[in-house]
């Protein structure tokens, strides 16, 4: 499936910010952006309302847009509140999942595994989202599912660099794995609890986060 073009850009800008060509602080033109990626305004504008809705960007009324690196106290509130949020969809899914959507499970953790094998850290990703969507939607509440997902796309570029920790792809499809045994045997506190150690930053994990930033940024 072709993605995007705005996509696209949002994540080259994603890695630019990382990486500090863009610092902290820095407006980002829409003009010159344009020119750069050789694109109109339209699909820069959407990358930017993306970036936005992740926190990477601040959007300020008759002013622009500025880069916004959140810091490490806030990164790992996001991350706890996440992984909370994920922990509930998968007590409530042990008991609503459908066959359907078990199968749809195991099919993204092929794709998860296929994208381990071709060490594709972005492809890994975007089959992750989906592998997390199946369970907010398994929940069986909308509004649990829709705060999922704005705090997902809120935390998109942090877990996708988490992602280029060594050894990390074949960690996280293990827990992937872990998650869906759980499901399938109805257990509502395994499934939870394997989804929050699967998501949370917290100890060796969190340094390896704040590492992959700073290497990114150098």
């Amino acid at each position: 499936m072709d993605r995007k073009r705005s996509d696209i850009i949002a994540d080259q800008l994603e890695g630019l910010i990382f990486e500090g060509s863009f610092k902290d602080g820095e407006r980002l033109d829409e003009v010159q952006l344009s020119k750069r990626f050789s694109v109109s305004r339209t699909p820069v504008r959407e990358a930017l309302l993306r970036l936005a809705q992740s926190g990477l960007v601040d959007q300020i009324p008759r002013r622009g847009v500025f880069v916004r690196q959140p810091g490490p106290v806030e990164l790992i509130e996001m991350f706890e509140v996440m992984a909370e949020m994920e922990a509930v969809c998968a007590r409530l899914a042990a008991s609503r999942i459908t066959d359907t959507a078990l199968s749809d499970l195991h099919e993204a953790n092929a794709r998860c595994d296929a994208a381990v094998e071709a060490a594709d850290t972005d492809g890994y990703y975007r089959e992750n989202e989906l592998f997390h969507g199946i369970l907010y939607r398994q929940s069986g509440n909308g509004f649990l599912e829709q705060e999922c997902l704005r705090l997902q796309r809120r935390l998109q570029p942090f877990r996708r660099v988490q992602l280029r920790v060594r050894g990390r792809l074949r960690q996280s499809m293990s827990e992937h794995k872990a998650i869906v045994a759980a499901l399938e045997k109805g257990d509502g506190e395994g499934a939870a609890a394997a989804i929050r150690a699967h998501v949370a930053v917290q100890g060796e994990k969190f340094h390896h986060l704040m590492a992959s930033l700073r290497a990114a940024a150098e």
